[in-house]
């Protein structure tokens, strides 16, 4: 791929190339200095048409702006922290989730880092890190608790945030969420329109809220219309994949076991699919599972997977505009959200009835 085109104006007493500036931006595109600098900010009294323009002669000219001038300048870093578990479903939630948010903020002046915390670590330590060294001007943080204290922190230091999840605090703050709860209430229904007859969830840890709302869900569902159903117990949607094979295999050798198996990841579909395969018991017919995704993958691992998608890319872009009005003080069209999912993606498992 070719490099960034030389303009004239980026050519030294000694011919060589210098780095351009946002003058030499509005010499190219004929805009004052600060319209220019306005436009790259994504300033709302800026038309797209001329930010468009100034965006691309920007990425013509290379230009990158001087960190630590703006820092000097402004007292900002222009980074937004994306801080996540490592215990999170990598290779479908979340590698949606740290693109969605990079492509939202394409064309401003914010640049996004990872920091990454583990399950030994205090989810506290790098919210701390972040506060008080002043690396980055705001913070995107996932896997949300009723009572989180990771919020109230910053919530009391007034540092801009955005969460992908609710809380149960009673605060106002920016957040985008997937309604977990009807997630559940469609899958038992749509098990027993499959005229599967003993539930079983495995659900996300419970110390988070999204949890609770599944189960909630998926409990209450399956009362209404009379169903057996059982949550795991010794395992979670983001137990390892063994773990969650083992308890299947476990659970399908005993007696009245399950038939139709609710998940809350990606990873735990497919293990409790080949946990449940072990009894030799055959997806589709013996029993069904049905799971959410963002990434389509399950279909790929077995056609009869009964899908629910959920759109973590408009959850991350809708973060990521949140989070920058807020940290630029400015209104936004909304401050939260939250998607709630209508629709089955059956595979070839055969509908038995009604319109899902």
């Amino acid at each position: 791929m070719a490099g960034p085109v030389e303009h004239p104006q980026l050519l030294g007493d000694d011919s060589k190339p210098v780095r351009p500036t946002l003058k030499t931006i509005a010499a190219a595109t004929g805009l004052a200095i600060a319209t220019v600098s306005r436009a790259l900010k994504d300033a709302p009294d800026i038309g797209e048409e001329t930010k468009r323009r100034v965006r691309e002669t920007a990425t013509l000219l290379g230009y990158r702006p001087n960190r630590a001038g703006v820092r000097l300048r402004t007292g900002k870093t222009n980074v937004i922290a994306l801080v996540l578990s490592t215990e999170t479903d990598v290779m479908n939630h979340t590698s949606r989730l740290i693109y969605s948010i990079a492509n939202a903020l394409r064309g401003t002046a914010y640049h996004m880092i990872v920091m990454p915390f583990f399950p030994d670590q205090d989810p506290m330590e790098p919210i701390r890190y972040i506060v008080e060294t002043e690396s980055a001007d705001g913070v995107i943080l996932n896997q949300t608790k009723p009572d989180d204290p990771r919020i109230r922190y910053m919530q009391d230091r007034g540092f801009p945030f955005a969460t992908h999840g609710r809380t149960d605090m009673g605060l106002d703050h920016p957040y985008f969420d997937f309604d977990n709860e009807a997630f559940a209430r469609l899958a038992v229904r749509t098990l027993a329109k499959r005229g599967r007859r003993r539930l079983l969830l495995i659900a996300p840890p419970r110390s988070h809220l999204y949890a609770r709302h599944m189960t909630w869900g998926f409990s209450d569902e399956a009362a209404l219309l009379g169903l057996p159903f059982e949550v795991a117990d010794k395992v979670t949607s983001d137990s390892g994949g063994e773990a969650v094979d083992e308890a299947v295999a476990t659970r399908f050798a005993e007696a009245n076991p399950p038939d139709g198996i609710l998940v809350g990841s990606t990873t735990a579909a497919m293990s409790s699919i080949a946990g449940a395969e072990r009894s030799r018991r055959v997806l589709g017919q013996d029993f069904d599972v049905v799971a959410k995704e963002a990434i389509a993958l399950l279909r790929r691992f077995r056609h009869q997977t009964i899908i629910i998608k959920e759109d973590v890319g408009l959850a991350g872009e809708f973060l990521a505009r949140a989070l920058v009005a807020g940290i630029e003080k400015r209104p936004h069209e909304a401050r939260q959200g939250l998607e709630s999912p209508t629709k089955v993606d059956w595979g070839d498992a055969p509908r038995t009835g009604g319109n899902t």
